[in-house]
C-alpha cells in the first residue's frame, strides 16, 4: 500500500510537476512540497483538497485509500 507521500510524488512526476512549480500552486515554500514527499509533515486539509484538485483525483485516491496507486 502507498502511503500520501509516494502517492504525491507519483502524480506530482507523472504531471511533470516540479516541486517549485506546485508550491506556487499551492500557495507554499518548496520546503513543504519536499516535506510532504518524504513524509516528514502532512499537509491541512485545506491543501489535501487543493492537491485533490490539481491532480484530479479523489481525496481517497490521494491519500492511498483506493487501491489505484
Amino acid at each position: 500500500m502507498n502511503t500520501f507521500s509516494q502517492i504525491l510524488k507519483k502524480l506530482r512526476v507523472e504531471q511533470k510537476l516540479s516541486q517549485i512549480e506546485l508550491a506556487k500552486k499551492l500557495n507554499v515554500s518548496t520546503k513543504s512540497i519536499s516535506h510532504w514527499e518524504t513524509g516528514y509533515t502532512e499537509p491541512s486539509i485545506g491543501q489535501l483538497v487543493q492537491l485533490a484538485d490539481i491532480f484530479d483525483v479523489s481525496l481517497d485516491e490521494l491519500t492511498g485509500r483506493n487501491k489505484t496507486y
